[in-house]
Parts: structure tokens; sequence; C-alpha cells
């Protein structure tokens, strides 16, 4: 059961994960159409740390996400991660994955908009960055749509899928946010 909710809408929540969460975050590493975008080599229990270095969250929907408390098992479903790298020390770095059976749903783009809320509103950084493999264009899309601009590109970055590929750079400054 992920642990207490970080911040939540109508759709979404996100919740902090926990150590009983591990089986369900090893899946981005071990679902080959999650982890062939991500491009995550397949990471053992023991390599998956939670609470680890940074915040991560286990993105719930939930039957009531604006009750208080900690829902039941039966009203809570979980379909993916996000997480925020580095904000202690450079500026943070949005990483995150649906499970394929909600993609295309608008889940992710709420998701990463609540950890954006939330990056701003914990961290005093001017800016949060993301990356996205150049075919990886849903993950592309969310982040231009949210306001996001390319700052980059890491060419050649990483074999995956049998070529090299590669990685486009995103950022996005706390003055391009509405953190109302």
């Amino acid at each position: 059961m992920p642990g207490p909710r970080v911040a939540s809408d109508d759709r979404v929540s996100l919740r902090l994960a926990e150590s009983e969460d591990i089986p369900f975050l090893q899946r981005a590493s071990a679902d080959p159409d999650i982890r062939y975008p991500l491009g995550n080599p397949v990471r053992s229990r023991e390599e998956i740390d939670v609470p680890g270095d940074g915040d991560t969250f286990v993105v719930c929907l939930e039957d009531d996400p604006a009750a208080s408390g900690q829902p039941a098992d039966d009203e809570l479903r979980k379909i993916g991660q996000v997480s925020v790298m580095d904000a202690d020390y450079k500026r943070p770095e949005l990483g995150y994955w649906l499970v394929p059976s909600v993609h295309g749903e608008g889940y992710g783009t709420t998701a990463v908009s609540l950890a954006i809320d939330y990056v701003f509103r914990e961290y005093d950084t001017p800016a949060v960055g993301a990356e996205a493999f150049a075919f990886n264009d849903a993950s592309r899309g969310l982040l231009e749509s949210l306001g996001f601009s390319e700052e980059g590109r890491r060419r050649k970055y990483m074999f995956v899928d049998g070529a090299h590929r590669d990685m486009v750079l995103y950022g996005l400054l706390r003055s391009e946010w509405d953190c109302a």
C-alpha cells in the first residue's frame, strides 16, 4: 500500500512510495512495454530504493481522492510512478511511467502536473527538467503540452531496440508554470 497522499486532483493522486510498493515499481524494469521507452535496465528488488535518492511517488486512482486518510486496498489502483531526482543539489529532474492499460487517458499529464506543482511548492528551484527519447512521441508530447521547452539533445545517447537513440532534454522555468 502506498504511503500518504502528497498531491491529488479529482482523477489522480500521488502517494509516497514505500517498501511494500517495490514489486509494483519493479514492473517498470521488467515490462518491455514500459522499459523500452525508458531505456532502463532490469533491476532486482534490492536495486530499487524506496525511499531513495529523491522523491518517489506511486500514481494512484482512488474511489474518493478528496477523502483524507489511507484508503482500503480495494479503493486504490496503482497505475504508475513519478519520481523527482536531484532536487537537493541541482535542478530537479522528473521521471514517470504508467501501466500500458491506461495510456492515452490523460492520467500521465495529470500526474506530471501534480509533480511539477509539488516541486515548485517544496523546493526553491528556478526550473525543473525531464528527458524523453526522441522516438517516444507520447512522452515528448506530454512534456510539450505542459509547457516544457526542448533545451538540448544527447545524440546516440543509449542503445535501445537494436540502435543508439537520441535523448531529448526538456526544461520548464518556475516563471512559465502557473503555481496557483
